[in-house]
């Protein structure tokens, strides 16, 4: 089977497809029907079915024979401590919490915010929710007090599950005075509290309130599965949004499910029992789709990491954990490798590891640039896939279908939409653009199963925020263009589209152009107000680890290959070099806090920044290079 003829298949009949992808899922009820549109644009999937997903993650597994076969293996390198969970093992500690909860008076379509570090429990607090039909709702570990108050606010919990703390490299975080400061914060109130004590930060617990974890659960009678309609949602996941109110996408069960397991072997490739590596937190959407439930719903160990792509002791933590754990597929962010590129320009220490089991490895979370790419071909000589897809999606809008078929590799393209997705490119009239042209991207509804269904009570917004800007579509929020192969290219966020003298040029296509530099591992492009040209371009490089030659001369190298590759049009001059760049804890580049810095205009420190002191330190780099501007004044 070809992509083409899989692809045309979901085109021709999109009912029948989704309808032999469900066949996969043990059911309680069969749906009769895959689709329905009573509600559109808010489209729903396997309404008329019945279903749980910890019985399709978990116990189907062990009654079909497999309960010896590892389901999580958990490396923490912060802690020196590795550990494997077995099928058999893990249903047996998440039907005990969820017995736990239950005779706490936990029930379907009760809210349990989550709030853990990189550890077992915490995807067993995810299934044991799934197990009772409760909604999850996972707020990453160590956020901030306040805006953990605001999530509690708005999805109203029943109850909080929670770890002590977090380990970082070299400090230790402590969550429970960050839970506390939160609840007293929130007008909402749990009614109760768990707490996963880790040895080496315990907690002191709220006598009222609080539950030991290991009290909480030993004693516990472990409970059934109980079955939801197809509708019911799996989960809360808070997204950024434009204004203050939080934006909690919605994923409706039955379709989550279906999608996801659908993707482990069309997508990515992976048999049952072959190891999977989704190198990013459970906080994440990543975390939700591709560490909780596709590997378990598919049958392949998921890998649990504690640690970091670099300093976790170095740059060849990555390989470690694929040799020791012979992963054969691992998805992380072209963050993770640029680092790890960074400190190993040369890619000495793969050299150390055996890397035979690794088939693949994909990119997602931002846009992966060529060199990236390349760079990664080079170290491990197996497909480098860029794929692409966002927390409202759930999974790949666009990818290369190694499962089905590996096309050709085209570097800085996700390469082709997946079958659910008819995918335009749009001007700002909602017309289609020529191939090759730089236009909004914006999916045909409906979406497909496993997609977000509405925002947590917010159906207007939901539809002013996604379905608004072109009726009849989704608006993605990415701008990009696609060529005559039917390939799509993301440049960057609609809102990262800069305007130079009338020209529209993505911040993407220059950052491609500066990490062409041989001596650059990590680059960012914002577009600066300039009362002559209405934007102008400024660079921030980060330089490979050794580099000693003249920042002085490697800018202007820089300005040099952008006027090479984009042309003078780019009125590219300005870059700095800067050691690092303000991101969130995914790896997205803050490009719009960077910007209202050099605009001289207000912002707040995003709550999802991973350091906020790098953004006093571009602040710096912007003023050696004359920014912001005093009002009125100005280059040319």
């Amino acid at each position: 089977m070809k992509y083409r003829d899989v692809y045309d298949s979901w085109r021709a009949n999109p009912e029948a497809f989704w309808l032999r992808a469900a066949e996969l899922i043990d059911w309680t009820r069969k749906p009769k029907r895959a689709l329905f549109a009573g509600n559109a644009p808010i489209y729903e999937w396997f309404k008329d079915a019945e279903v749980n997903a910890c019985w399709n993650a978990v116990d189907r597994h062990v009654e079909q024979g497999g309960g010896g076969r590892t389901a999580i293996i958990h490396d923490s390198p912060v802690t020196g401590t590795c550990a494997s969970i077995t099928y058999s093992e893990l249903r047996d500690r998440v039907a005990r919490l969820a017995g736990a909860l239950a005779a706490k008076g936990v029930v379907a379509g009760d809210r349990v915010v989550i709030y853990m570090p990189m550890i077992p429990e915490a995807i067993e607090a995810c299934l044991a929710c799934a197990r009772l039909g409760a909604i999850h709702s996972v707020v990453f570990g160590g956020f901030a007090a306040k805006e953990l108050a605001v999530r509690i606010n708005h999805c109203e919990p029943k109850c909080v599950l929670a770890a002590s703390c977090g380990i970082e490299p070299g400090r230790q975080v402590e969550y429970k005075p960050l839970l506390d400061s939160a609840i007293e914060l929130a007008d909402h109130k749990p009614d109760f509290c768990v707490i996963f004590q880790r040895e080496q930060l315990p907690a002191e617990l709220n006598a009222s309130r609080d539950h030991d974890w290991g009290e909480f659960t030993d004693s516990a009678t472990p409970t059934e599965c109980v079955p939801v309609p197809g509708d019911h949602p799996a989960y809360i996941l808070y997204t950024s949004g434009t204004t203050g109110q939080p934006k909690g996408v919605l994923r409706p069960t039955a379709g989550h499910i279906v999608a996801l397991h659908w993707t482990m072997k069309n997508i990515y490739g992976v048999d049952p029992g072959e190891v999977f590596w989704a190198a990013s937190d459970i906080g994440w959407v990543v975390g939700h789709s591709y560490i909780c439930y596709a590997p378990l719903l598919a049958g392949n160990p998921t890998v649990i990491y504690e640690g970091k792509p670099v300093g976790t002791p170095d740059a060849g933590a990555f390989w470690r954990v694929i040799s020791d754990h012979r992963v054969a597929a691992l998805f992380t962010a072209p963050t993770a490798f640029r680092a790890i590129k960074r400190e190993d320009p040369g890619g000495e220490l793969p050299k150390k590891y055996d890397l035979a089991s690794l088939k693949t490895l994909f990119l997602a979370g931002e846009r992966a640039d060529p060199d990236t790419i390349s760079w990664a071909e080079t170290q491990l000589r197996i497909p480098v896939i860029d794929h692409w897809w966002q927390t409202e999606t759930g999974w790949a809008m666009a990818a290369n279908p190694v499962g089905i078929e590996k096309l050709p590799v085209k570097p800085g393209s996700p390469t082709v939409p997946m079958p659910g997705y008819n995918l335009k490119v749009l001007d700002e009239n909602g017309n289609e653009v020529k191939r090759g042209e730089l236009g909004s991207i914006a999916a045909q509804l409906p979406l497909p199963p496993g997609t977000l269904s509405s925002l947590w009570r917010a159906d207007d917004r939901f539809r002013e925020s996604y379905l608004s800007e072109f009726p009849g579509h989704y608006s993605t929020g990415d701008a990009g263009f696609m060529d005559e192969d039917g390939y799509i290219y993301i440049m960057a966020r609609t809102d990262d589209v800069i305007n130079v003298a009338g020209h529209r040029l993505s911040t993407g296509a220059l950052e491609e152009a500066l990490s062409n530099h041989g001596d650059v591992a990590e680059c960012a492009v914002i577009g600066v107000g300039d009362e002559l040209k209405g934007q102008l371009p400024v660079g921030f490089l980060c330089l490979n680890a050794g580099t000693s030659r003249s920042h002085c001369e490697i800018v202007a190298e820089c300005v040099g290959l952008v006027r090479q590759e984009i042309g003078p049009v780019a009125a590219f001059k300005q870059a700095a070099v800067v050691d690092r760049l303000p991101k969130t804890r995914s790896g997205k580049i803050l490009r719009g806090t960077m910007t209202k810095i050099a605009n001289g205009e207000k912002y707040t420190v995003p709550p999802t920044i991973d350091d906020p002191t790098v953004l006093e330190e571009i602040g710096t780099a912007l003023g050696t290079l004359g920014y912001p501007k005093s009002k009125g004044g100005t280059e040319s």
